[in-house]
């Protein structure tokens, strides 16, 4: 009897640390998936968030790859152009790019890091990285004054409001390129392309002059207005 009651106290003392070891092994078995699914929920946020945050802002610029057909009228209305090039939400830089090789000095201003930094290597494998620029910056917050080629891949919500900035900033001397969308009061110059490759064509001097014109006679009003108040 004796022995059987050391036999198994011997049984349980044995028991015990390969239990002992288990537990830790499972406990260590859970921090390292925990860490893992962490991990993995931060590496889809950070690759997600660039493409999900503008969508969540006010006016939404999507990225919409320029087709080749685009990008062909867009080169085909600036052919006679030259000088400085600004792309307003330039995604994945082919426009940028290509003006680049047809000898502009090219800029991209786009939202999404990724895009930026991609735009970076296309161009350095391109052959253009000294003719290009890529920053990651919000159009509202940037002055476009020193371009004397715009080209806008825009959405109807914004163009209203683009045509104010522009007409403020830009050089009598620029031409601004509209693609998939026109600007709602400008006259175009001349347009290309159909369908969804369309590209309309606006000069500067013209749509400065309807900005002139319309602040004058938004003054013009006022000081009627004054006068009437003061009879």
């Amino acid at each position: 009897m004796k022995t059987s009651v050391v036999s198994q106290q011997e049984l349980f003392l044995d028991a015990a640390p390969s239990e002992a070891k288990e537990s830790r092994g499972r406990s260590r078995l859970g921090l390292i998936v925990t860490g893992l699914l962490g991990g993995s929920l931060v590496a889809l946020y950070a690759v997600a968030a660039p493409f999900v945050a503008p969508a969540l802002r006010k006016i939404c610029l999507p990225f919409v790859p320029a087709t080749t057909a685009q990008v062909e009228n867009v080169l085909t209305v600036l052919r006679a152009r030259s000088g400085t090039l600004a792309d307003i939400g330039s995604g994945d830089g082919r426009i940028v790019i290509a003006a680049a090789k047809h000898g502009f000095q090219a800029s991209g201003f786009e939202l999404n890091p990724w895009l930026v930094w991609y735009s970076r290597y296309k161009a350095w494998r391109e052959g253009v990285r000294c003719s290009t620029a890529f920053h990651i910056s919000d159009l509202w917050k940037v002055s476009f004054a020193q371009y004397s080629n715009v080209v806008i891949f825009g959405v109807p919500q914004m163009m209203d409001q683009l045509e104010l900035k522009l007409a403020k900033e830009l050089p009598r001397t620029a031409k601004v390129v509209a693609c998939r969308f026109p600007f709602p009061t400008w006259v175009p110059e001349h347009t290309a392309g159909e369908g969804i490759d369309t590209v309309w064509v606006y000069d500067a001097k013209t749509f400065k002059s309807q900005l002139q014109q319309g602040m004058t006679r938004k003054t013009m009003q006022e000081q009627e207005d004054t006068s009437d108040i003061h009879t």
